[in-house]
């Protein structure tokens, strides 16, 4: 078949593409920038602002078994706009103009945040609701954008929602370098009292997921309208997978704490501060930086398992291995 991923070049974006074409399948990469490695791999690549609901309404659909929306501005900082404009009209932008030229089937890339507020989530499922309060644009951003998938949605046009966990691996640009950053410059702190667990998820065990997501959507309608969360096999100790990762890296572990009330008061009176005065760059804290470390958030995976077979290809310990070892 002939897939279109959108951010193709990414994080995931490229394990996805990478994931299709040793399954034997056509792709195409659409993106605002051209990409090395997908040059390398002879992927056909497409510039495209998704904001630009001219330019998205050039693509053509029909050449197309279905797409991977992947494309997204990650990250805790930023301007709401900018969020909203990328996240959110990226997505109404392209679903739109799918819809319109009779595309079947999509697959979009979410995240938990978008259910996420201050409190602990113990092995939530997908009976949660959204959030009432957001203390990042890009959570907010994308739960309008997931919002918008799902109820445009139809039966002829169907499509479904993965929500990978703090996604990492091989030239993961975003968590483990500014983990290193930190490790390094000694700027991290445990905050709280270091037993939450998380769920995070490998790179390619995410983009596995994605492949196999959309398959068995192409196969079963029921699985039309629905959003999964995806993660590994368990949730881990958050700050012992990080030391984990430091000690790969020949880096001291984290010992040092922090209350999280501290570190949320920290991360209030940074956001003020760099609000006020218009500062470029990201605070060294947050808020939701301080409960993202410091509560436990981890999700039941038994949907994904149930409706198209979600398993675990790489454990945490073999992935940590092929990341830092190789």
């Amino acid at each position: 078949m002939n897939f279109l991923v959108t951010g193709g070049g990414g994080f995931l974006g490229l394990e996805i593409v990478k994931e299709l074409l040793a399954r034997g399948h056509l792709v195409t990469s659409l993106a605002r920038n051209e990409y090395t490695a997908l040059k390398s791999l002879e992927v056909p690549q497409v510039k495209c602002d998704l904001s630009d609901f001219n330019q998205v309404e050039k693509i053509n659909f029909s050449e197309f078994n279905g797409v991977f929306h992947v494309a997204a501005k990650a990250g805790v900082w930023g301007k709401k706009d900018e969020y909203m404009r990328i996240n959110f009209l990226g997505t109404k932008n392209l679903m739109t103009a799918a819809k319109k030229a009779k595309l079947k089937y999509m697959v979009y890339t979410s995240t938990p945040s978008v259910v996420f507020e201050k409190d602990s989530i113990l092995g939530g499922d997908e009976s949660l609701p959204y959030a009432q309060k957001y203390y990042t644009h890009y959570a907010y951003s994308k739960k309008c954008a997931e919002d918008f998938f799902i109820n445009t949605l139809t039966d002829d046009f169907q499509g479904l929602s993965l929500r990978p966990h703090l996604i990492w691996g091989e030239d993961d640009p975003h968590i483990v370098p500014r983990l290193l950053e930190r490790a390094q410059a000694g700027q991290l702190k445990i905050i709280g009292d270091g037993k939450n667990l998380v769920d995070i998820i490998y790179v390619k065990n995410a983009a596995i997921a994605h492949v196999d997501a959309m398959l068995a959507l192409m196969k079963n309608k029921k699985l039309n309208k629905q959003c999964y969360f995806v993660g590994q096999e368990k949730p881990v100790y958050l700050w012992d997978f990080i030391n984990s990762i430091l000690e790969l890296n020949n880096l001291s572990p984290v010992q040092n704490k922090v209350s999280y009330k501290a570190a949320f008061f920290i991360g209030f009176i940074l956001e003020k501060i760099y609000q006020i005065f218009g500062l470029s760059g990201e605070p060294k804290m947050t808020r939701f930086t301080a409960m993202q470390l410091a509560k436990s958030h981890y999700f039941s995976h038994e949907k994904a398992k149930r409706d198209f077979n979600y398993q675990i290809h790489y454990t945490t310990e073999q992935a940590l291995l092929k990341t830092f070892t190789n």
